[in-house]
């Protein structure tokens, strides 16, 4: 019988332990079965895992030292990406002036707890399309059903949380802004299956290969959520607002142009400057032409109530108005008229695990996507009745909690009151690092790296 070192039982013991853990916070008996791999491994050998290194050709032994290296790198960073933190990069300004368009965070799957993969055999580091290729970055099979094991805690009120995109399940690969389902609103399904050339292929998405998004966690499962002008009540009582809240406005000055001293002093970046040249818009927002039919100049500007104050001081400005509601587009549940708008939504109750509701033609329209899309039921209308996998019901329990979810940047944020709520097993982690983080109104070697903000924690405020 082989005799093994002392070294060996050493290394296999450690592996063995750390590995046994990891099955217990998985939940999966079944894992148990990689021990026999780690015996081979560690102890009997039998499968030769080294014997590349017995190559008398030194170019090969280095061509495949480099491959070990790299093939071990890509399966330790698939691990933590998938269990333990993923890099994420903000990239629109939705939660401004909270996050920065530029920033790159650290996001903990440890908070929330991770999720096991819906798609395991995937390439690390890309979220669903290899670049250059243009391909799948993930195989569709196996595709595991949904569980997230114990993590540090759950989402909170306030929370800025990293999600998949819930609309994203159904996708036209040219045409990903607006979604899907309000492209089908605004062009009809038979145009965007026609039409190639301008919307693409259509394709299905698994949850964790959707496309990653970041809001502020609003409402909670079991709350009523509703805006009143602008103002977001949680079950009838005014919620707090975030410190760096924005809206838009439109700013009136006296024929002189806002300069770049007065653009810092209000913190618009360049991106967000946008100069109004739109007669009929700006007829519609109530500002008056000269006699010649001339407008003063007029910008469009996303503010902070500290920034707004500064603006209404400024010498050279006549008229400050925030952007109306009806300037803000579709609102969820999309084909469905409930007389909502951007900033007057709701009241809408946010679905609990366990709670049940009556299925009413109201209740389809507001949750018959989590009834369908997201857990997984067959349910149509017939004869006055509803049918839910083929049943006959008149009632639904729903199997997860929901989360309603809006950026900070509110008149410049698609966001729940656009498609709706957030199901838990879309939820990926909460950020909690900005290790990095550039200003793209400037070179990198001229205020182009925002040194006050590396290294910064991401507090929920």
């Amino acid at each position: 019988m082989k005799k093994f070192s002392n070294k060996q039982w050493i290394k296999f013991s450690i592996a063995t332990l750390l590995y046994a853990l990891f099955c217990l916070w998985m939940q999966n008996a079944w894992l148990l079965l990689g021990i026999i791999l780690l015996i081979d491994i560690f102890l009997t050998q039998y499968i030769p895992w080294g014997a590349w290194k017995r190559s008398t050709n030194p170019k090969i032994r280095n061509i495949l030292e480099w491959v070990d290296d790299i093939v071990f790198a890509l399966i330790a960073v698939y691990f933590i990406n998938l269990f333990v933190f993923q890099n994420y990069q903000i990239p629109s300004s939705s939660l401004e002036k909270s996050l920065l368009v530029g920033d790159y965070l650290f996001v903990s799957k440890l908070s929330y707890g991770p999720r096991v993969p819906n798609t395991p055999i995937s390439f690390p580091l890309v979220q669903n399309t290899l670049p250059i290729l243009n391909t799948k970055s993930y195989l569709d099979w196996p595709e595991w059903g949904y569980k997230r094991v114990k993590g540090l805690g759950h989402v909170k009120r306030n929370d800025i949380v990293v999600f998949n995109f819930p609309a994203g399940d159904t996708v036209a690969l040219k045409a990903q802004n607006p979604d899907y389902y309000t492209l089908i609103e605004e062009v009809g399904r038979d145009r965007i299956y026609m039409d190639k050339a301008t919307f693409g292929d259509v394709i299905y998405r698994p949850v964790d290969k959707r496309e990653n998004y970041v809001k502020r966690c609003i409402g909670m499962p079991g709350d009523t959520i509703e805006v009143r002008n602008n103002q977001v009540y949680i079950d009838g009582k005014p919620a707090e607002n975030p410190k760096d809240m924005q809206f838009n406005y439109y700013i009136e000055t006296d024929g002189s142009p806002i300069t770049e001293e007065q653009f810092k002093r209000m913190n618009v970046s360049k991106e967000d400057r946008i100069m109004v040249s739109n007669g009929g818009l700006l007829s519609f927002l109530g500002f008056t032409p000269s006699e010649d039919g001339q407008y003063l100049p007029v910008y469009r500007l996303p503010l902070t109530q500290k920034a707004h104050a500064i603006a209404e001081k400024l010498p050279n400005v006549k008229k400050v108005i925030i952007e109306p509601d009806a300037l803000g587009g579709p609102t969820y549940p999309a084909g469905y008229d409930t007389g909502w708008t951007r900033d007057n939504f709701g009241p809408l109750w946010i679905p609990k695990k366990g709670a049940t509701i009556p299925l009413t033609k109201h209740n389809l329209a507001l949750y018959s996507r989590c009834i369908k899309n997201y857990e997984g039921n067959t349910l149509e209308e017939k004869d006055g009745k509803v049918y839910i996998n083929g049943k006959p019901e008149t009632s639904y329990t729903f199997k997860y909690d929901y989360y309603f979810m809006m950026g900070d940047n509110r008149h410049n944020s698609a966001d729940s009151r656009s498609w709706g709520f957030v199901p838990e097993d879309h939820i990926v982690g909460k950020p909690i690092l900005i290790w990095l983080s550039l200003d793209k109104d400037h070179s990198l070697f001229d205020g182009g790296i925002r040194w006050n903000r590396l290294f910064r924690w991401v507090h929920p405020d």
